[in-house]
């Protein structure tokens, strides 16, 4: 029998909340002996963990190599694996129109379809202001899907506080501009936006010159909003979102997505399995010049009984 599953709807209901992204595993298909059973459902957080059950080590490399590849990408994929050679006969994954079909040589005879759904949480844009601009574009953002944010007040503004946040639009006509200029820059916020007149605006950022230097205050668009000859406040409102759009949309994910350094994948020199590299995945620096990483303890123990055997299979 497979592992009781975790109850993990309050955990994605956690997540979802903190706008945290993720990627909701489901074994939709299995075929005996594997492991998992249909229903059985995991979740693969940016970082690489994987919280719940989708089958044992081999295969839950394999759905944490996809799954990070779907979060990057936002869509949805129906995963395949076999322990037989894919269709071409080359070992790399086969890809279709929704599905890749992946060998695992160390799955034990089974297979298992796996659908992966990536939820990324809606863009969340933070507005400060009550003048008509903010009013509109308070109005206009959810029909985007977004989730816009009333700031009730600059004071409440932290760098802290902006975490996750993806674009801030300041329409305040001069109320508490510079210190959540400030908060933004340094929380790391995608778009930074202050309505202004193009002198106001440029005035704004020289007073800025002893927190920020030249490159950060340039990441403030100011007058904010692409030029589409608008004028009237819901006409600013669409060219600000048309600019939020610009920059949040031309930001991959994969910056959020771990690792950000290193390998992202590797293949492990014993079975010849693809996988994933994260902070959880067995490694052994035992052998050659390079860091190896196993999809399992055991290939990894394999590995290092005789690490003179696989690197001279890698170079034959």
């Amino acid at each position: 029998m497979s592992p009781a599953a975790p109850p993990l709807e309050a955990r994605m209901a956690e997540l979802t909340g903190r706008h945290v992204p993720f990627v909701k595993a489901t074994v939709v298909r299995a075929r005996r002996p594997a492991s998992a059973r249909p229903g059985d459902t995991a979740l693969v957080l940016a970082d690489g963990r994987v919280e719940g059950f989708v089958g044992g080590a081999c295969a839950e490399a394999t759905v944490r190599v996809q799954a990070l590849r779907t979060l990057r990408s936002g869509e949805s994929l129906l995963l395949r694996i076999s322990p037989e050679e894919t269709a071409d006969g080359t070992g790399e994954p086969v890809v279709e129109e929704g599905a890749v079909s992946v060998a695992n040589p160390c799955l034990s005879g089974g297979e298992l379809e796996i659908f992966l759904e990536p939820l990324r949480p809606a863009p969340r844009v933070v507005v400060l202001g009550e003048s008509p601009i903010a009013r509109a574009l308070l109005a206009f953002g959810p029909t985007l899907g977004y989730e816009i944010t009333e700031a009730s007040g600059a004071d409440g503004i932290t760098p802290e506080g902006l975490a996750g946040t993806r674009a801030l639009v300041i329409a305040s006509h001069g109320r508490g501009e510079e210190p959540v200029l400030v908060s933004a820059v340094r929380a790391g916020v995608p778009y930074i936006g202050l309505v202004a007149s193009p002198r106001r605006g440029a005035a704004v950022l020289d007073g800025l010159t002893h927190e920020l230097d030249a490159e950060q205050r340039a990441r403030i668009h100011t007058p904010a909003g692409l030029w589409i000859g608008a004028r009237t406040p819901g006409e600013i409102a669409v060219s600000i979102l048309a600019e939020v759009i610009q920059t949040v949309r031309g930001r991959s994910l994969e910056v959020d997505v771990a690792p950000e350094t290193g390998p992202v994948t590797a293949v492990d020199p014993v079975c010849g399995m693809t996988v994933s590299v994260a902070d959880s995945t067995p490694y052994s620096d035992e052998g050659g010049d390079e860091r190896r990483w196993f999809c399992c303890a055991g290939c990894r123990a394999a590995y290092e009984k005789d690490p003179a055997r696989y690197e001279k299979a890698d170079a034959s």
